[in-house]
């Protein structure tokens, strides 16, 4: 009988393939008005680090700010394009239509 030996390549071959996507997430900002935005970027836990930090202008003003949705592609051309087809009225009603659960559990 053959034994198996453990090994963490396959952990380091996740590691790598995520190193080279780019993301493009949703945050759920809340403050006076609740809000979602859409953005996209290299590193997904560095940039929601820095939305929460109040780093980021545009989301500054919230007082909680979550990560409620993300999708990964394996260039930065296609989630910028994602991100530009999600903040249409389009896009903004294919994320209600996704998140609908979601939304539905919160309440």
């Amino acid at each position: 009988m053959r034994s198996f030996r453990r090994t963490s390549r396959p952990i380091r071959r996740a590691r790598s393939i995520i190193k080279n996507m780019y993301f493009t997430y949703v945050l759920l900002c809340k403050g006076k008005a609740t809000k979602l935005y859409v953005g996209s970027c290299a590193n997904l836990e560095n940039r929601v680090k820095e939305h929460i930090a109040k780093e980021v202008k545009s989301t500054r003003v919230y007082d909680t700010i979550s990560l409620i949705y993300y999708e990964a592609c394996l260039n930065k051309t296609d989630a910028i394009k994602r991100e530009r087809q999600l903040k249409t009225g389009f896009g903004r009603g294919y994320l209600k239509r996704r998140l609908e659960q979601y939304f539905k559990a919160r309440v």
